[in-house]
């Protein structure tokens, strides 16, 4: 009697991919990686632009409140850019660059009340092709006038 064993294994239970599975994983990936970093790209590009409207609103109310503190609102319109360093503030060993690119337009324009003016800021700044803008406004007290 013969004791040996003779192990065979099938043909059908090899272990690996076939082509038509490593076809598939290849075309998925095809799809799907270049809608990933186009999400990527708006991703960077959606924070870049919160910066340039936090930086453009934080600039308006600055002028808003250089506005008020110069506490003269005489009617019209002036326009500018922004300087390195904030009014008010002392000048720092190295001045940063500050506010570059942005402009601002003050508009001071009378309401129904007389001694009401209201006075609103706009900041704009280049991006792209296109001109982006931010406006802030307020009302202030003129005072009596003679």
């Amino acid at each position: 009697m013969d004791m040996t064993r003779h192990s065979q294994t099938p043909a059908t239970c090899e272990s690996g991919f076939t082509l038509l599975e490593v076809m598939l994983a290849i075309a998925l990936l095809a799809i799907a990686l270049p809608i990933l970093l186009g999400l990527r790209n708006f991703d960077l590009d959606l924070h870049a632009r919160a910066g340039e409207l936090t930086a453009a609103t934080l600039l308006a109310q600055e002028k808003l409140i250089e506005t008020e503190l110069a506490g003269v609102y005489p009617v019209g319109e002036t326009s500018g850019m922004f300087s390195n360093v904030p009014l008010g503030s002392q000048p720092p060993a190295q001045a940063a660059d500050r506010g570059v690119g942005y402009q601002w337009k003050r508009t001071i324009s009378p309401t129904p009340l007389e001694l009401i003016r209201e006075v609103r800021v706009q900041v704009s700044w280049p991006r792209g092709a296109f001109v982006d803008t931010v406006e802030v406004s307020t009302y202030v007290f003129a005072g009596l006038t003679f």
